[in-house]
């Protein structure tokens, strides 16, 4: 038992030869914990210009109105002027392209007793309405 420092629960030291190897071991698992993996997908396929012309042909416009599109300008929603610079999402998510994507599809599932009906589009479809809406910067 000399001088050596070591960790035992209840006694302040630990088994003997166990002294290095678990601060090393806690070092290299919190070094790992860099927090959780960024599992936000990709836009990098996605057409803005695609984008601009499905949020006329899914109906979008039937509640919102847009910068880009002069009739129809829907009231019932908000206005989705400047929406790229939001913060949130129906006031309640954060405004990043995978949950943008799940929210455009399907705003009731993420949204509960959200006015906005689920709407059917493909993930493609989805990724291109996702980039065109984080286009709208302006006011």
């Amino acid at each position: 038992m000399g001088s050596r420092s070591s960790f035992m629960p209840g006694t302040g030291r630990a088994p003997r030869g166990y002294s290095g190897r678990w601060l090393v071991l806690a070092c290299f698992s919190l070094g790992a914990c860099d927090g959780p993996p960024d599992r936000t997908p990709t836009l990098g396929d996605a057409d803005a210009a695609t984008g601009l012309r499905l949020v006329s042909e899914k109906g979008c416009v039937a509640c919102h109105t847009f910068p880009d599109i002069q009739w129809p300008r829907g009231g019932l929603g908000p206005s989705l002027h400047g929406f790229g610079r939001q913060g949130l999402i129906a006031g309640k998510l954060p405004n990043q392209p995978g949950v943008l994507m799940q929210f455009v599809r399907n705003a009731p599932g993420l949204v509960p007793g959200s006015a906005m009906p689920a709407i059917t589009m493909s993930d493609q479809e989805a990724r291109d309405v996702t980039a065109y809406l984080l286009t709208l910067q302006s006011r």
